[in-house]
């Protein structure tokens, strides 16, 4: 097992020397499926990493499950590596929500080359990036970019969306799907998972799952196979000041709920989405005459997304505590968080 350390501490973005140093840690996901299950000759391609010695290696779920709504794991799973070694696969865990997937394969006789996992904190737009993967099969292929939009909302494998994703230029197309998304000092960022395109083909617009949500569901893959997220059981919409002056509302900020899952946690608790929808700015639909949501175990929410990213920090059965307005008064409920329910989303992923 080969350990790199010390990548771009000169200050410099040396896209030669990471690709030299870290390519080897980057394989090519060989994904076999029944007749049928999806396009092609029944085998699908993607890319990972190699997280450790002991053979455990990163991709998306959808590589190894397919696309939505079916969700049908691979028969076989096969791992190709930069010297050109095959070897099968166990998946070891998937989660859907976040599109993530740990893979493990025999380490013996193996040459690994682990990549390190960094975090978001320092990340900016502008930021130089590295994507390292196998596009179209072309495998152990570089490109590079930089960070070009932060705290990016993406699709996922169910109905629920994956918040905090990294949006990047650097070229990304179908079978990077996996692949790393380096910083400057060879450190994992995130996931490359889905490209924005209207042809099909990367446009400069891609999307990766930030190591900040890979990490946390590759802990809980490792340990028990599969992965839990708490659940509130509510849609949100963004209150500013001037759509908050258009409802009367004597608060500027906060997440306006405008959907209640029937039976869900936030029901249950008493939660009320709007009975009314109004167009404001040209939008129609914005909910109006529900409850806003001002905080969770007092954490200021300034706009929807924060509801998602807050109740993230808790644990399926926890309460927790949330302050809200409801016409012109303010109140707090108690609410047990439950776990989110699997259901598939009803369209396809890229790349």
């Amino acid at each position: 097992m080969r350990v790199v350390e010390g990548l771009g501490q000169g200050g410099g973005f040396d896209a030669r020397r990471i690709y030299k140093e870290l390519a080897p840690g980057v394989v090519t996901v060989v994904s076999q499926y029944p007749a049928g299950a999806v396009s092609g000759a029944g085998a699908a391609l993607g890319s990972g990493f190699v997280l450790d010695g002991r053979g455990y290696i990163a991709t998306n779920a959808h590589v190894v499950l397919g696309d939505p709504p079916r969700l049908q794991q691979a028969k076989a799973v096969y791992i190709r590596f930069s010297d050109d070694n095959r070897v099968p696969a166990r998946v070891v865990g998937t989660d859907i929500f976040s599109d993530v997937a740990l893979l493990k394969v025999d380490p013996r006789g193996l040459s690994l080359t682990p990549l390190p996992l960094g975090d978001t904190k320092g990340v900016d737009v502008g930021s130089p990036v590295a994507a390292i993967g196998s596009p179209f099969g072309e495998e152990q292929s570089l490109s590079v970019g930089v960070v070009s939009g932060l705290h990016r909302t993406i699709a996922s494998l169910t109905n629920f969306m994956i918040q905090d994703a990294i949006q990047t230029d650097a070229a990304i197309n179908h079978g990077n799907s996996g692949g790393p998304l380096l910083d400057a000092h060879g450190r994992v960022l995130g996931i490359n998972s889905q490209i924005q395109s209207t042809g099909g083909g990367g446009e400069g617009v891609g999307f990766a799952v930030s190591i900040d949500i890979v990490r946390r569901s590759l802990e809980q893959l490792r340990t028990r196979h599969f992965v839990s997220y708490p659940y509130l059981g509510i849609t949100s919409e963004d209150l500013f000041p001037q759509l908050a002056q258009r409802l009367g509302l004597p608060v500027g900020r906060g997440a306006l709920v405008a959907h209640v899952e029937p039976g869900g946690p936030a029901e249950k608790a008493g939660l009320s989405a709007g009975s009314s929808k109004i167009t404001f700015e040209g939008v129609p639909g914005v909910p109006s005459g529900g409850d806003v949501i001002l905080a969770i175990n007092g954490q200021p929410v300034n706009q929807s997304s924060d509801v998602g990213d807050q109740i993230l920090r808790y644990r399926v059965g926890d309460r927790v505590r949330i302050d809200l307005l409801r016409g012109k008064a303010r109140r707090t409920v108690t609410v047990t968080l439950g776990s989110r329910p699997r259901r598939p989303a009803p369209s396809s992923l890229s790349p």
